[in-house]
């Protein structure tokens, strides 16, 4: 059995030792200092002398983990530019109405969090009056990704700048009457505040960074140089469990972002308990950020601490802060003087006897308030460190007590998440802990007032004055003066017009090279970002390559290994391509930060991300809400969409639902086109809605959704008839009647309508024709480009007629006058066609790919399905003879002709 104690190899054993000599003399050395002076003098000495080499440039690897304090020592903190008195009273002040709002709010309902910025206050307030820059001044200001939980922090410093008024403090989570504030950041709602929606646990993390990231983007292509806007993202430390949270570290290291930083507010807690009960969170991130490549600094203790470390000479502070688990820290900031001097100091004879030189009340202001992230000279120093630090991000990890200063029944109780109120006795002695001039009157029948210096206060003029110098209000939101962007040459939408002749072509082909011809346009080609999640290839994005280039901060520092092949793999410090790796989530951060460019740096971009259909609302509907709300607008493509078209990757690739799901988006336009020309009539109509000249009524917040294929099939001609563009857009037209296909039908024939989408639509042609030589019935073909689109001018149409306007919903405008029932079809289940069925006058019923996929042929899969051509027959016989229309034995008659 091998020694678990023995010396194991390493990857030194393989490297000969040039000197043994000198190496066996350091180890001599090493086991002296450890025999003489304990084992840790000897790992103090280890890790300066780690330090030591780090700092002269020599090559080793970093120590993961530092000891349980500061970072940055109280002896090298800069000075506070400012007046920290003044602060204190601001801070005040908002500490108070944040707590009021809630506490009003609670009276409705409508709840609220108090401690989460009871315990983050200063990290918000050190950056308002020193570091977060607006947009009032030159360039972008600062990108900020404020935490959910601490929303109340924020309006309250609004309410003290004069943005916003006691009825909107009071109307706090209670928007449906016009002038309230939403819980949370949501653009959406308050649109001239929030930049960006962050609640949705581990989505802010990952949307900062590639925020950032798209920063550099934009100023390495040459769009606009942005290179002063730094991003702040103010997240929790039970936020980083999130897998969003963490996912994109490396990247960011990797691509060298100093222009990001992350705080991390470290209060220990969750939203049930302690974020690491048994452990260290603060130590477990140190590890985490310091391994994926990020500069690191801790900011633990407060002023109150510096009496004890210099007691520490033995080190047995350090070990013991370090070997205390945060559930016991939690414990220590509820618990009296005695049981800290037992337990936390009676532990170690050298701190027994340290404790004995400290009074209760030190004690106790060490352990009860004084935190790092609670005192504004230790968050300063921090920041200042984050922005002077190149070459590489930057994670501020700020231990706080939740619910600081909202007093014992809050502070570091499990149950504080969940605790939405204070009493007025607690909100009085909230007050004079505050040293708030809040008479005691101003408490009329229990209600709790908001308070305010008055608009010509020095607090008020203080805080105005600190935001003019750096650029305006924060946080904010604009949305510059830009102009509309040109139309792009109509011949590259009219290119697919004629059609493909005998050619055979897949539509996520025909939208590629629509994209290719729209990237070469001169006024609008170099505004198109392409995301794609190591794909490009499967969906024939190959050829963009050379000409547009992949984004690498980097270039291209090596030769690549397809040099002398015409689609080489080419990148480039000012590509255009982001092509994001094996990364949804990433990817869809990337799109958001293109799609809300408009607003963010007052630079349109015209971003489309083309991905494996199964792998976009599935995986990562949460962020295409979140893009929603954020007020982004571009072209989301799923590719090789639908339940049967890519049968041999099987049940988790087979998308029969995606649209189903993007229906619950109100800002998702889904479209689900059929042909090449269809397309090219989505993204004209996307382009002119979403960035050039919108008509006065339409949102031109949303983004498109549209699904293609990659079932390479012949594309036809666009129809000659009045009205294609327009039912393209709207979700229905009629592509073909009987008659025009040349199938010739008596005059007596009965007569069905065929509703199809997407791929499903050659499915219904095929049927046409059998229906029309085998059983004598005429059938005409739809094209539904978006059953999503129908549905919604119809759900419009009601409500105008609940107020009184009568008004035809598009579908049944459409179809009025077609003979015959409805029969729908397409690859996604069911429940995608049967959005309209309530709308359709005549008889409808619909045809889908329910159920999981499956690998098999495409034309195996659908017969399984019951969606192909002969399926489509039997259920259309079957319609008709329920009418009376076609004779009964006519449908077992074809079940049995065709095998079904």
């Amino acid at each position: 059995m091998t020694d678990p104690n023995a010396i194991q190899p390493s990857e030194l054993d393989q490297l000969p030792d040039r000197d043994p000599e000198e190496t066996a003399e350091w180890q001599a050395s090493l086991d002296a200092v450890a025999a003489a002076a304990g084992p840790h003098r000897a790992a103090y000495l280890m890790r300066r002398t780690l330090e030591r080499a780090e700092g002269a440039g020599v090559a080793l690897p970093k120590l993961l983990e530092t000891d349980y304090v500061n970072t940055i020592p109280t002896a090298a903190e800069p000075a506070v530019d400012g007046d920290e008195a003044m602060e204190q009273r601001i801070t005040a002040w908002n500490r108070w109405n944040a707590a009021a709002m809630v506490t009003r709010g609670s009276k409705y309902g409508v709840g609220g969090h108090i401690a989460t910025f009871a315990s983050a206050a200063w990290l918000y307030e050190t950056g308002f009056n020193h570091f977060f820059r607006g947009k009032e001044g030159d360039g972008s200001g600062d990108q900020l990704y404020i935490q959910g939980h601490a929303s109340p922090g924020i309006y309250a410093r609004a309410f003290l700048d004069g943005r916003i008024g006691e009825e909107q403090l009071d109307n706090f989570r209670r928007e449906a009457g016009g002038n309230g504030l939403p819980s949370y950041p949501h653009p959406r709602r308050l649109p001239w505040l929030w930049e960006f929606p962050t609640v949705s646990m581990g989505l802010g993390p990952i949307s900062a960074i590639y925020q950032a990231r798209f920063n550099r983007y934009l100023t390495s292509r040459g769009i606009k140089d942005v290179s002063d806007s730094h991003v702040w993202a103010f997240l929790g430390d039970g936020e980083m469990d999130e897998p969003e949270s963490t996912t994109a570290l490396t990247l960011a290291a990797r691509e060298r972002l100093d222009n990001l930083t992350f705080v991390v507010n470290c209060n220990l807690q969750r939203l049930d308990g302690p974020v690491r009960a048994n452990f260290k969170i603060v130590q477990e991130l140190e590890a985490q950020f310091r391994g994926a490549g990020w500069n690191v600094i801790k900011t633990l203790w407060g002023t109150a601490w510096d009496e004890l470390f210099q007691l520490d000479t033995t080190g047995a502070l350090v070990r013991r802060l370090r070997e205390v688990p945060d559930a016991q820290v939690q414990t220590y900031q509820t618990r009296d003087a005695a049981y800290i001097r037992e337990d936390f100091f009676g532990k170690d004879p050298a701190l027994a006897e340290m404790a004995k030189l400290l009074s209760d009340d030190k004690i106790l202001e060490c352990f009860h308030l004084s935190r790092g992230g609670h005192e504004s000279r230790k968050v300063y120093a921090a920041y200042k460190a984050a922005l002077s630090h190149k070459g590489a991000p930057t994670v501020i990890l700020a231990q706080t007590v939740k619910g600081h200063t909202l007093g014992e029944g809050f502070a570091s109780k499990n149950a504080n998440h969940q605790m939405k109120k204070l009493t007025v006795d607690e909100f009085k002695a909230m007050r004079d802990r505050l040293e708030l001039p809040i008479a005691d009157s101003r408490f009329a029948d229990g209600v709790v007032p908001y308070a305010h210096p008055g608009a010509g206060s020095p607090e008020v003029r203080y805080l105005q004055e600190r935001r003019a110098a750096l650029g305006g209000p924060a946080p904010a939101r604009r949305v510059h003066p830009v102009a509309p962007l040109p139309q792009p040459a109509e011949k590259a939408f009219t290119a697919f017009d004629k059609g493909s002749g005998s050619q055979n072509v897949a539509t996520t082909m025909a939208f590629v090279r629509l994209v290719k011809d729209l990237v070469r346009d001169k006024e609008t080609g170099r505004r198109w970002v392409p995301i794609v999640p190591d794909e490009a290839r499967t969906f024939g994005m190959e050829s963009l390559f050379p000409s547009l280039g992949i984004y690498s901060p980097m270039g291209q520092t090596y030769e690549p290994v397809d040099r002398d092949q015409l689609m080489y793999y080419k990148e480039a410090k000012n590509g255009q391509i982001l092509n994001e790796g094996i990364t949804e989530a990433g990817a869809m951060a990337e799109f958001i930060a293109a799609s809300t460019s408009y607003s963010t740096h007052g630079e349109t971009m015209i971003p489309f991300y083309i991905y494996y259909s199964m792998f976009g609302w599935q995986r990562t509907g949460d962020q295409m809400w979140q893009l929603g709300d954020q007020l982004g607008r571009g072209f989301l493509v799923g590719a090789t969409a639908g339940r049967t078209t890519l049968t041999g990757e099987g049940l988790q690739h087979a998308d029969g639902h995606s649209p189903v799901i993007a229906a619950t988006n109100p800002a998702a336009l889904t479209y689900d086109p059929a042909f090449a020309y269809e397309i090219a009539v989505i993204v004209k109509e996307g382009l002119r809605r979403m960035f050039g000249e919108a008509k006065p009524d339409e949102d031109q917040n949303v983004f498109y959704y549209l699904t293609v294929y990659n079932e390479p099939l012949p594309q036809p001609a666009k129809p000659q008839t009045a009205g294609v563009d327009e039912g393209i857009v709207k979700g229905l037209y009629r592509f073909n009647t009987a008659e025009s296909a040349g199938l010739s039908p008596a005059a007596n024939s009965p007569r069905i309508q065929l509703l199809g989408s997407g791929t499903a639509i050659h499915w219904a042609l095929k049927a046409q024709a059998l229906l029309a030589e085998e059983w004598g019935v005429a059938a005409d073909v739809w094209s539904a480009t978006s059953w999503t689109e129908l549905r919604r001018d119809a759900m419009e149409a009601d409500e105008a007629l609940l107020r009184g306007e009568d008004r035809v919903p598009f579908v049944r405008q459409a179809l009025q006058g077609a003979e015959g029932p409805v029969l729908a079809v397409s690859d996604y289940m069911r429940q995608v066609p049967d959005q309209i069925a309530q709308w359709v006058e005549q008889d409808y019923t619909s045809l889908g790919a329910d159920g999981f996929g499956l690998s098999d042929t495409r034309e195996a899969a659908r017969r399984h399905f019951g969606v192909d051509a002969e399926s489509i027959v039997v259920a259309a016989l079957a319609q008709l003879a329920r009418r009376g229309e076609v004779r009964a034995t006519a449908v077992k008659e074809a079940r049995e002709k065709y095998g079904l």
